[in-house]
């Protein structure tokens, strides 16, 4: 069964509880800067982890000392959903270990 959409206020209140984060066309995005590569590394294998524990994957793009996120969900026809902000929150959750600001 295919995951719902939420609707634009719905992602308007998650996105409130996610410091960073910002809708994008139709994806919710986010880009950290990290203070060097080796960490900015470390934080994009971290994702990895967490998006294989999730079954929930972004476009993930790694920098020289940043990390760039965009998700969606695909089953949803391209839209944001609930899974999107739950991958979201984890990553938010994540991110300051790895010295992310």
């Amino acid at each position: 069964m295919p995951t719902e959409p939420l609707s634009a206020h719905d992602v308007e209140a998650g996105l409130a509880e996610l410091p960073g984060w910002r809708l994008e066309g139709d994806r919710i995005t986010r880009t950290y800067r990290l203070p060097s590569h080796f960490a900015a590394a470390a934080l994009t294998v971290h994702i990895a982890r967490i998006q294989d524990e999730l079954n929930h994957h972004s476009d993930l793009t790694l920098g020289y000392d940043t990390v760039a996120l965009a998700v969606h969900t695909h089953d949803a026809g391209g839209a944001v959903t609930a899974k999107d902000l739950g991958l979201a929150a984890r990553i938010e959750a994540a991110a300051p270990s790895h010295g992310a600001g």
